[in-house]
């Protein structure tokens, strides 16, 4: 993770699905792109990939094609 990337980073939120869950992920757009970072470990970095690759995630997610039950 380069500094000026994460100076770059202007709003990080979290789903209003965590209802307090400590397991969650924080995400923010960063020039066209979705960076996403742990709650508890903010300092270890994010992850950044495409609004593409994301939005596909997400829609996976809320399909439940990701459930384990």
């Amino acid at each position: 993770m380069r500094e000026s990337a994460t100076s770059a980073v202007t709003r990080w939120r979290k789903s209003s699905r965590t209802a307090g869950n400590a397991n969650c992920v924080e995400v923010a757009s960063l020039r066209g792109q979705v960076a996403i970072r742990d709650t508890k470990n903010r300092r270890s970095g994010y992850l950044l990939t495409s609004t593409a690759a994301f939005a596909a995630f997400v829609n996976t997610v809320k399909e439940g094609r990701l459930d384990l039950g």
